[in-house]
């Protein structure tokens, strides 16, 4: 996996946008700039998607050739074929504490968990776990910045924006054979 300098000149970069559809977990848009993915997000979802793109600042252009290494990738993860991502992401997206905290998210290998804490902690910010919490649920890249993979202290589920909210992000740990409490 690449972690593309987060050098501020990707910004000058148009953001290339398409659509993954009839997966398991039903239709994604999906949007990548020259440095990588900067967005993934359920079709239902579509209001916070272009919300969010629009935040960028950068022009938007509809090009499914530039998005299909990405749309391949996801599809392979969610048919159970596929257990690491490959495809750049682009990190300049981020401000420092969100992309740190989301670098942590992305290294939780397959089918295993962390909690919000333990993220805390491995980012050398042991109290930041509210914070934590804050940049996982405003991830713009759910499924390959597996933010399902975080749970609570407790061992539990707990809010998940993606797709039908809890059950999907249990559904994803189940076809990943995580372990549940």
């Amino acid at each position: 996996m690449q972690m593309h300098s987060t050098k501020a000149t990707s910004n000058v970069s148009p953001i290339y946008t398409g659509e993954l559809n009839r997966t398991p977990l039903g239709d994604l848009r999906l949007a990548a700039s020259d440095f990588g993915l900067v967005a993934v997000e359920w079709a239902e979802s579509q209001p916070e998607f272009d919300a969010f793109l629009a935040r960028l600042k950068r022009s938007l252009q509809p090009d499914e050739r530039r998005i299909k290494p990405y749309a391949r990738e996801l599809m392979e993860y969610l048919n159970g074929k596929r257990t690491a991502f490959t495809i750049p992401i682009d990190w300049t997206i981020f401000r420092p504490f969100q992309r740190e905290t989301l670098q942590a998210i992305f290294r939780i290998p397959y089918g295993e968990t962390r909690t919000y804490a333990e993220i805390a902690a491995q980012i050398n910010r042991p109290h930041a776990y509210r914070a934590v919490g804050r940049a996982n649920a405003t991830n713009p890249m759910p499924l390959v910045i597996p933010c399902h993979r975080v749970i609570g202290t407790d061992g539990k589920l707990h809010g998940y924006g993606g797709g039908e909210g809890l059950p999907t992000k249990e559904w994803l740990l189940k076809m990943e054979g995580a372990v549940m409490a």
